[in-house]
């Protein structure tokens, strides 16, 4: 079976993540406003500010999670290059979704907000797959990773690469039912717990132990 050393594919797909995150920051243009109503043009599209903080908070965590990975990973062969494309492709349709939330709040018209939400929920929770995927072959090909990687490491990692599946589509039906709002502090939120456990569940920090 033809490997590859892991080195190209990491270079690669921190070239793909920092451009994800230049192309966020466009969304956020200037508001039209009268003179001398600046001020309150900027504070009204608070929305933005809240969608390019849970979108920046994601692909970070992304990145927290894709290093801590490869410093594991010795090798790469063939299944682990397409789990490893479909994250790079998944968190690359992030700006979209995003996009859709700033400019439905613009708009303030709610059932094109909840709408939004659930757009982003979407897309969130096929991030999460797609690292269920990528998790599930290292737990099936422990050869790639390097020699003082626990054989079960990988395997940990898979519940909870699910349970953000499950969150990401939860906040997106809270954002349906209750409130587009919701949803969007929900999706703050959840990046912020992945980066912090983005060396596995066993090493996250000591605050988070008895959770």
């Amino acid at each position: 079976m033809t490997r590859s050393d892991s080195s190209r594919a990491e270079a690669f797909s921190d070239a793909v993540i920092a451009i994800v995150i230049t192309l966020l920051v466009l969304e956020l243009t200037p508001p039209e406003t009268e003179p001398g109503g600046l001020l309150a043009g900027l504070l009204g599209q608070w929305p933005a500010y809240l969608a390019y903080a849970a979108s920046y908070i994601y692909l970070a965590e992304i990145w927290l999670n894709h290093k801590s990975a490869f410093s594991r990973i010795r090798q790469m062969d063939i299944g682990l290059q397409w789990a490893n494309l479909a994250i790079l492709a998944t968190l690359a349709l992030l700006p979209w979704p995003t996009a859709v939330i700033i400019d439905t709040a613009k708009t303030g018209n709610l059932a094109d907000e909840r709408v939004a939400v659930a757009l982003y929920a979407i897309v969130g929770a096929l991030l999460c797959l797609s690292w269920l995927v990528f998790f599930s072959h290292l737990a099936r090909h422990p050869e790639l990773t390097e020699e003082e990687v626990e054989g079960s490491y990988f395997a940990r990692e898979r519940p909870r690469a699910l349970a953000g599946v499950v969150l990401y589509l939860a906040a997106g039906t809270v954002g349906v039912l209750v409130h587009p709002l919701v949803a969007s502090v929900i999706f703050v939120i959840l990046p912020v717990f992945y980066g912090l456990t983005s060396h596995g569940f066993d090493h996250r920090p000591d605050f988070l132990r008895g959770l």
